[in-house]
């Protein structure tokens, strides 16, 4: 690991809750399902038939190598890097009660809370799932503290089905967010906001029409910026949004923050397999297998590349709270 996990320990103690806490949110999703052998196997770095620890289910590799989720050292290495960041909040996958998910989100949510960094559930479609099931979820995902929960792919049910759940969350304090390029079901759904996950879908020119419309009808609009895509070696997906050394995250965050974003959602934080990932990644060959790396990002090579990503997060969102907190004309 690349930070001694004693001294990460250490400081996860000892930092206070920032200032970051109150301010405009910057989420990112996280991802916390990644096994190891001592967990009975790589869940998800072996994802598509990969044999772990050299041969990964992703065309890039962690700088600290196939982690577990559930390890206490990573985890406090990673809010270190989200806090580091600029990041104030984490949209956590979530499959299900008794999920690997769900076992190791009160870990993530202790882990997070010495950095000021909230924690939000990113509710996916698990198999079973209902508006109704969603209602249950938020329930038991507010006792532990979540007050903001991300619904993706919410209008597998029908939009109407929605509304009486999220008028029955919204009374009980909980924000909830429909992930759609079509606001007028978030409307229908009641929804708190929209995002939209998928930045191969929509990307940074659709951004100024999909804030204008949340906000004509009262909506918090939290469009979804990333640095690209790239699942071939997870799942054969031939679709390839390359990261152009950089640009293509900065080009998101600049149509972004122009588009009006009351908040700003991160795809992702550590989505290796996808390829969306700012977490720090390093560019070795293992095997037969060059692993990309982050290299010529903002004229970045070597250890400082590592780093690109957050560091270039950290940049954006400062401008982002800037533009945020201007006097309107």
């Amino acid at each position: 690991m690349r930070i001694a996990a004693v001294l990460l320990t250490l400081i996860a103690l000892a930092v206070p809750a920032p200032a970051l806490a109150d301010s405009p949110v910057v989420a990112a999703f996280y991802y916390p399902w990644f096994g190891s052998p001592e967990d009975g196997g790589y869940a998800h770095w072996a994802q598509d038939g990969h044999a772990p620890p050299m041969d990964i289910a992703s065309d890039y590799y962690p700088a600290y190598g196939p982690y577990a989720s559930n390890n206490a050292a990573v985890i406090a290495t990673q809010m270190q890097e989200v806090q580091s960041a600029g990041i104030n909040e984490l949209a956590v996958s979530w499959w299900g009660r008794g999920s690997p998910e769900d076992q190791t989100l009160p870990d993530v949510i202790a882990g997070a809370a010495p950095f000021g960094i909230q924690i939000a559930a990113h509710i996916e479609p698990y198999a079973g799932r209902t508006a109704q099931s969603v209602l249950a979820d938020a329930t038991y995902l507010h006792s532990l503290g979540i007050d903001t929960v991300y619904v993706y792919q919410p209008f597998l049910e029908a939009p109407a089905d929605w509304a009486p759940v999220n008028d029955a969350l919204h009374a009980m304090g909980i924000t909830t967010f429909a992930e759609t390029g079509l606001v007028g079901q978030a409307v229908t759904g009641h929804f708190s906001g929209v995002y939209t996950y998928d930045t191969v879908t929509y990307g940074a020119r659709f951004l100024a029409r999909y804030c204008s419309e949340a906000h004509a009808v009262g909506l918090i609009c939290a469009p979804s910026v990333g640095p690209g895509f790239d699942a071939r070696r997870a799942t054969g997906n031939p679709v390839v949004k390359p990261r152009r050394n950089g640009q293509t995250y900065d080009d998101m965050w600049l149509a972004a923050i122009a588009a009006g974003a009351d908040e700003i959602t991160i795809t992702s934080f550590n989505e290796w397999q996808e390829g969306t990932q700012i977490e720090p990644a390093v560019g070795v060959t293992l095997g037969s297998y060059r692993y990309a790396s982050y290299n010529g990002a903002w004229g970045l090579e070597g250890l400082a590349a590592q780093d690109a990503y957050l560091d270039r997060t950290a940049y954006w969102a400062n401008l982002f709270r800037k533009a945020r907190d201007r006097p309107k004309p």
